[in-house]
């Protein structure tokens, strides 16, 4: 699959050549593919979030990627690094269609932004697939992402996929049938 539905996990690594996405446009300091920018900055107006919501992270290169998994690997070590960083190659954030946020409160975690489940995040999450995208690494899917529970990733799918995906309770790799994403 490819356009707004690659699927990009360890046993799907980003194809060759698709290192930088065509249509890069930086909102708020985070790179995303030029579609995933509007519909972020049209779903932060509609909830009205202001300066409250942070774009922590957005399109990364290989090389950034290669540094964030290597940081990880000595300030946190092995088991915390492949719960929540993903190997270069295989990092949705390769894409430019994805997107990290946090509550903006004093330091922000740049690999673990707070999101909660309440207030202006929760207005966000619950919004956010009217305007294509979804919360991609929900608990209880880790078997089938191959990732931890993130509440702070989000990932541009487009609509309508996004409203289907949300309403079915369906990961990405579920409503592609790809099934497990670990390696």
């Amino acid at each position: 699959m490819s356009g707004n539905l690659i699927l990009v996990n360890s046993r799907h690594p980003l194809p060759e050549g698709l290192d930088v996405p065509p249509d890069l446009s930086v909102t708020d300091g985070a790179a995303l593919r030029s579609e995933a920018a509007e519909a972020l900055k049209a779903v932060l107006e509609h909830i009205g979030a202001g300066d409250r919501i942070a774009l922590v992270s957005g399109w990364r290169s290989r090389e950034e990627q290669e540094e964030i998994y290597a940081q990880s690997l000595r300030d946190s070590g092995p088991e915390f690094t492949a719960k929540y960083v993903a190997l270069p190659g295989c990092s949705e954030h390769q894409t430019g269609l994805a997107v990290d946020l946090g509550l903006r409160e004093g330091e922000i975690d740049f690999i673990r932004p707070r999101f909660p489940y309440s207030g202006i995040c929760q207005s966000f999450r619950l919004a956010a697939p009217k305007f294509g995208f979804v919360e991609r690494y929900p608990a209880g899917k880790e078997h089938i992402t191959g990732i931890a529970h993130e509440p702070w990733h989000f990932r541009y799918v487009g609509l309508p996929h996004s409203l289907i995906m949300t309403e079915s309770g369906l990961t990405l790799e579920e409503y592609l049938g790809e099934g497990s994403g670990e390696a």
